[in-house]
């Protein structure tokens, strides 16, 4: 019989040395009590919720740049036209002229010159697409009449008319051209609509810019105030020299363009002339090709084998302009080396497209301008290595020690008064 206490209980052993075993749930199927070290951080529900709204904020931020890209590219094409026109604006607001109303003038004196030139350019094109269509018969005349004398053929204009229009080609273009003007036209009313924005934002950025200056030095300290009023003047005068050196190579451009225009005795030579010049300046990436375009086509109205010759000129004049005259010029106005000058207008068209290669070297020559204020520069030593030539070692050269080394071998080999070599012995 086991024996008990005074309690009536049998006594507790003491647990065999080891680890404890784990205690099961309890038989009321309670809730297990948890120690202090497994409750939950007070920090953590809040952190987890800054987490998620910084997600949401970020998603939202994305959301809304993406859809604001237009507008903002807008905005950067409108600010720095007006840095362009800011010297304009600012001289005769000096002579006692009212900011806005100086804007609005150099604003209708632009707009009045484009809306001439597009005017002109217009009805000279419309002039000779109505030629061309009037003599397209006596072109393809002259066209089967070489193919037949030279390949012995026996075509006719009848035949190939009727081909054409019984052409299922021809009925596709047709209905694809059908479906494609609402496309256009909403293109044109929404390049409308960008332009508008453009000179909109362009003309309050001009007429108000002091008054945006001010409100931007306005929450800046009086130091950091110097630098912004520093770089906007900088700015100011980097576009407006970018813009110069474009004018002065649209100059040159139309210039050469007119001179051999003449010699093919081309109608519209100067009308043609100014519109090289300008397009294949201020349209970036595809304007020489839009530039050529034209005079290529009036040129064939008058003789096939011309439009060759201006294709010629074209291409040789566009590698000339961008190896040789366009960085000269650049560097020289804009004060930025030429490779710098490349390389600014090729990581513009990747960023930003055809706005990227239009801004892209006064943005460039702007920063450039403004950090250099900030770089500390030193006296260079007079080091040969600067000009790129090596020090040469002090010992003699390579062609002194073979001759010397040719020398005593000749020495070495030469006989001896008695007939035998003069070597050492063996």
């Amino acid at each position: 019989m086991a024996s008990t206490d005074e309690t009536g209980q049998a006594p507790r052993h003491a647990p065999p040395p080891g680890p404890t075993p784990p205690t099961g749930p309890p038989a009321d199927g309670g809730a297990v009590p948890r120690g202090p070290g497994a409750r939950m951080p007070r920090w953590l529900p809040r952190a987890m919720v800054l987490a998620l709204a910084l997600i949401a904020a970020f998603q939202l931020g994305s959301w809304a740049f993406h859809q604001l890209t237009g507008l903002l590219i807008n905005i950067l094409i409108a600010f720095f036209l007006a840095l362009a026109i800011e010297p304009a604006v600012s001289w005769m607001a000096g002579r006692g002229m009212r900011r806005g109303f100086a804007t609005f003038l150099v604003f209708l004196a632009v707009l009045i010159a484009t809306a001439g030139f597009v005017t002109l350019l217009g009805s000279m094109l419309a002039g000779q697409i109505v030629k061309m269509v009037e003599d397209f018969p006596d072109y393809l005349d002259s066209v089967i009449s070489w193919v037949n004398g030279h390949f012995h053929t026996d075509l006719r204009r009848v035949d190939i008319q009727e081909g054409l229009l019984r052409s299922d080609w021809l009925r596709n273009y047709v209905q694809n051209s059908a479906t494609g003007v609402l496309d256009v036209s909403t293109q044109v009313l929404g390049g409308l609509f960008q332009l508008l924005t453009i000179l909109l934002f362009s003309f309050y950025f001009a007429a108000d810019g002091p008054r945006l200056r001010r409100a931007l030095c306005s929450v800046l300290p009086p130091a950091r105030q110097a630098e912004v009023l520093r770089a906007w003047e900088i700015a100011v005068d980097k576009t407006g020299g970018y813009l110069y050196s474009r004018g002065l190579m649209a100059l040159i451009s139309g210039v050469a363009h007119y001179v051999l225009l003449e010699i093919l005795e081309v109608p519209y030579a100067p009308a043609l002339a100014v519109w090289v010049g300008l397009v294949s300046q201020f349209i970036p990436t595809i304007g020489t090709y839009l530039a050529g375009a034209l005079p290529m086509l009036i040129a064939f109205t008058v003789n096939p084998w011309y439009a060759l010759w201006v294709l010629v000129f074209v291409v040789i004049y566009q590698q000339f302009e961008n190896y040789v005259l366009q960085p000269k010029l650049t560097s020289k106005t804009v004060d930025i080396h030429p490779a710098v000058a490349f390389g600014s207008v090729v990581a513009g068209t990747a960023l930003l497209g055809a706005v990227g290669a239009l801004i892209a070297i006064p943005a460039v020559a702007t920063l450039q301008a403004f950090l250099g204020a900030y770089v500390k520069r030193y006296d260079v030593t007079d080091d040969p290595r600067v000009h790129g030539r090596r020090n040469r070692p002090s010992g003699p050269g390579g062609s002194t020690r073979v001759r010397k080394l040719w020398t005593r071998r000749q020495e070495l080999g030469r006989p001896g008064p008695e007939g035998t070599g003069s070597g050492p012995p063996a």
